[in-house]
């Protein structure tokens, strides 16, 4: 079948990796992809969240099925707009509707959809900007480190934690009364903060029946040891140690199976990934947040362990058949580490060209995030520009063969952390 993959990140350039494996995909097409993506398939110079562009696009591609890789599609309802136009109704799009999608679209609505199915999480209180006074009160009095996160989506960085009732209550003026975060702002979750050790759940689901790919652990801060403001990601492992049998045994129970529950009371028919940010707090499972897509940079170390033809398994969601399918996973160690430009997450330049690309690394893949071809020189194009995975017996070996390449690409003003996994060594 014909495949159009939307998104253009590193997200996108492993799934675009994996989806021209199957047997199933006879042309792969992504909107709007990367210099690396174009290994894979045909780049199409495409807007995913500009609909009547996607669905032009599918028109003149034949597209029988859409992946949808990033999460502002979903928000803004391209599974509804599909749904509702019979030149491309037929064209399964894998991803929720915008009302299931609020799951990551709106923080207010996760908390509230949390509580009422008994899924465990940290307690909270929502204000906007009309409660300010209200709200101020709250902070100043709040139990520290105290938590805000913008409801709407802010690219990953409309959450902040802070150490003193001082920080909180400037930060809360900002979000509330300054729109530091835009109309992603105009409502803040005020959250009590959890200690503890995160991890990140994948779930596949057809809105009845659910898989669980591989678990992932992924590094935010851009500095070593956990330092600095939050990136998009900077790094990710698979699997997570602490991640036994027991303890995943207790995201299902308590968790996944709930969410899923719970989306099915609701009458909201799911179809996609699930992404459930996780934390370990004295042996037990919480949920910090849910994304309707999968994560970046995770997905670079969960799709390599997975074994299974990916097509197939989201034909399976497509027809709700998934509980006719069982995941394998590859029994090694991922390891993936983010090279990211020089100011990142701040103002950085693009344009630099980009040495060591071409080598062969056994056992080491290389995902593109913000590259672009420059004639016939692939150059920088973002503040992530690629991160590389290494596959190993040992997560220390995965770690170490990643940074090695690593050593071996070049760009002016590479950055890249060289403790992800710390913990785990």
């Amino acid at each position: 079948m014909n495949i159009l993959l939307l998104g253009g990140g590193g997200r996108e350039h492993a799934l675009a990796w994996k989806i021209a494996q199957s047997k199933h995909c006879s042309a792969l097409f992504i909107g709007p992809g990367n210099a690396g993506t174009t290994a894979f398939g045909t780049n199409l110079p495409v807007d995913p969240s500009d609909f009547p562009a996607v669905r032009k696009a599918c028109l003149e591609n034949l597209i029988q099925m859409v992946v949808v890789g990033p999460e502002e599609p979903l928000v803004k309802g391209i599974v509804d707009y599909f749904a509702s136009d019979a030149s491309i109704s037929h064209i399964p799009v894998i991803g929720p509707s915008a009302s299931a999608a609020r799951l990551e679209g709106s923080k207010a609505f996760s908390k509230q959809f949390m509580m009422k199915h008994g899924i465990p999480t940290a307690k909270y209180k929502e204000f906007d900007a009309g409660q300010f006074i209200e709200g101020s009160e709250y902070v100043k009095t709040h139990s520290l480190p105290v938590v805000l996160k913008a409801d709407g989506l802010a690219a990953g960085k409309g959450v902040i934690i802070c150490n003193s009732h001082i920080e909180a209550m400037a930060e809360f003026e900002l979000m509330l009364q300054q729109d530091k975060f835009g109309e992603a702002g105009r409502r803040i979750v005020v959250e009590e903060f959890l200690d503890g050790i995160e991890l990140s759940v994948f779930v596949l689901t057809d809105g009845d029946n659910y898989v669980l790919l591989p678990e992932a652990k992924d590094y935010k801060k851009i500095g070593e040891g956990d330092k600095g403001p939050n990136t998009g990601g900077m790094g990710a492992v698979s699997p997570v140690p602490f991640a036994d049998n027991e303890f995943m045994l207790k995201v299902k129970e308590r968790i996944v199976e709930p969410t899923i529950r719970g989306l099915k009371a609701e009458g909201i028919d799911y179809r996609g990934f699930i992404f459930i940010g996780l934390i370990k707090v004295d042996e037990e499972p919480m949920v910090i947040e849910y994304n309707c897509r999968l994560g970046d940079p995770e997905t670079e170390v969960v799709i390599p362990r997975l074994k299974n033809d990916l097509v197939d398994l989201l034909q399976a969601v497509a027809d709700k058949k998934l509980h006719e399918r069982t995941i394998q996973i590859d029994s090694r160690a991922a390891a993936t580490m983010v090279a990211v430009s020089r100011g990142y997450p701040g103002i950085y330049e693009k344009g630099f060209p980009i040495t060591g690309l071409d080598a062969d690394y056994e056992d080491s893949l290389i995902f593109h995030s913000g590259t672009q071809m420059e004639k016939d020189t692939v150059v920088t194009n973002g503040g992530r520009v690629l991160c590389v995975t290494s596959y190993a017996g040992s997560l220390q070996d995965a770690i170490r063969k990643s940074m090695d390449v690593l050593t071996h690409i070049d760009f002016d003003g590479i950055y890249f952390r060289r403790d992800i996994g710390y913990e785990f060594l």
